[in-house]
């Protein structure tokens, strides 16, 4: 299936319903706030609105008929960020999805009391959004990530694909203390497998040129490419960098070896998205956000790229392709 073809089947889910199937139900209101673009080429945002919205229509949410969904773009920026947050904020939705870290922030500066589900954000507890998994009280609560724990072992399969690798870049978005936390884990890890570490830190995606050229001009290298919402909407970018340069690049969610990374080890964030509509079920129907435990991963997707691996002249061991979970030719 191409993008325009994802695009499509994703915004086909959005359409009202037909007027033999609408109700004379109230309508919620669900605010929808990410860090997509909303264009053609954001795969990664149309996988993730299709799994949420088909997770709300198994539990009995259409729009058109129950529910209406505002999707909001939080842009780049912190001020063009804080606007489209306000701005989501007035509407007064019955809930609001918050997919992102910085999203997360930007809505919980505007509102104290409409209730917030959120996902895709690195420790929740530790960035100061949640008083515990447990118990997150306030107005938020959803699924969190924690990949701190298994960072080292994305430098392990990076030196087991590509044994021949003595240097590693760890490239991540600049000023992210969840991302900085990923990036020592990983540089705990350097000195049992004999490789030396570069970190590069990117504010837009025309730094991912620079630091991985920058970076390729010496042999040996590889790459750990952690997740942002950077790369996450240049995928394709980050792939092409990595091809160009032969250099074996290893992500942290499964969808970057699905669209052409080497390979990626962390949960499925996309499936997350199917997940989440339980929290906004739930609120829809009573709950309170702080009442509801904050869940983290439990399942985690070893994901190999046959024809990225043949397009920069390597051969994964057959005992990781064995491991792998997918395996992409």
């Amino acid at each position: 299936m191409n993008r325009r073809h994802l695009l499509l089947a994703g915004m086909a889910l959005l359409l009202p319903q037909t007027a033999g199937e609408q109700q004379t139900e109230r309508v919620h209101r669900i605010g929808y706030f990410t860090a997509g673009t909303g264009s053609s080429d954001d795969v990664f945002g149309v996988l993730q609105t299709r799994a949420l919205v088909e997770g709300l229509r198994e539990l009995g949410w259409f729009e058109g008929r129950n529910i209406a969904i505002e999707h909001r773009f939080s842009g780049s920026g912190r001020e063009r960020m804080r606007d489209n947050a306000k701005e989501l904020v007035a509407r007064k939705p019955d809930v609001i999805v918050a997919t992102g870290g910085p999203q997360l922030a930007a809505v919980l500066a505007e509102t104290d009391t409409i209730p917030i589900v959120f996902t895709n954000v690195s420790d929740p507890v530790a960035s100061g959004f949640v008083a515990s998994l447990g118990r997150p009280g306030a107005n938020a609560t959803g699924i969190g990530t924690n990949e701190a724990p298994i960072a080292g072992k994305w430098l392990e399969l990076l030196k087991e694909i590509a044994p021949n690798i003595t240097r590693a870049l760890v490239i991540m978005a600049a000023e992210t203390q969840p991302q900085q936390v990923q990036a020592d884990a990983v540089a705990a890890a350097a000195p049992s497998l004999g490789l030396t570490l570069v970190t590069a830190s990117v504010r837009q995606p025309a730094d991912y040129d620079r630091e991985i050229a920058a970076f390729a001009r010496e042999p040996g290298g590889g790459v750990v490419a952690l997740s942002n919402s950077i790369i996450a909407y240049n995928q394709d970018r980050v792939h092409a960098l990595a091809a160009r340069y032969r250099l074996p690049t290893v992500y942290n969610y499964p969808i970057y070896a699905r669209t052409g990374g080497l390979v990626s080890y962390g949960p499925d964030n996309i499936a997350l998205f199917h997940e989440l509509a339980r929290y906004v079920d739930k609120i829809l129907r009573g709950a309170k956000p702080g009442d509801l435990p904050v869940q983290l991963p439990t399942r985690f997707v070893l994901a190999v790229n046959l024809r990225t691996a043949k397009a920069i002249g390597l051969t994964p061991p057959e005992a990781l392709l064995a491991r792998a979970d997918e395996v992409i030719e």
